[in-house]
């Protein structure tokens, strides 16, 4: 099985145990930190173009576990972190990483939320380095081992 193959096949089986606890995760903290982490991904090589920022917010309105939320709640957010990552990329870090380390207390959304940047990081077909290193600095800040994912 090629690693792509294996990829997508992980990232069916989170989706299918995401849908499973989805009633729970109906929280700020746990949109805040989602879309801190989409805007982390997006951000991962450096920079956001407006075509990967575009992307992503596809891919957001069309996950499942974050149908919970309006869509214009989520693309506000995702802005809102995205902004801040492209005005100053440090602060912006800290202030994404702060939304995220407040599911710490919660590890089931907290894994959720590290599925969730695995699934946008894979989605097209490319889980790269920078993306694999945003979604260990989640784990870490969340209180989770990244190896949990393979990471």
């Amino acid at each position: 099985m090629s690693l792509w193959d294996n990829l997508k096949d992980k990232v069916s089986a989170m989706n299918s145990s995401l849908q499973t606890n989805i009633g729970k995760f109906k929280n700020a903290d746990f949109a805040n930190g989602t879309m801190a982490m989409c805007a982390m991904i997006a951000a991962a090589d450096g920079s956001i173009s407006g075509p990967e920022k575009a992307k992503i917010a596809s891919l957001i309105t069309q996950n499942d576990t974050l149908r919970i939320f309006p869509a214009a709640e989520l693309k506000s957010k995702f802005d809102h972190y995205c902004d801040k990552l492209t005005a100053d990329y440090d602060f912006g870090k800290i202030e994404a990483i702060q939304a995220i380390s407040k599911l710490k207390s919660k590890p089931d959304q907290g894994r959720a939320l590290v599925q969730i940047g695995i699934i946008i990081g894979g989605s097209d077909g490319n889980f790269d380095a920078d993306e694999k290193k945003a979604v260990k600095e989640a784990c870490h800040a969340l209180g989770i081992a990244a190896s949990e994912f393979d990471l």
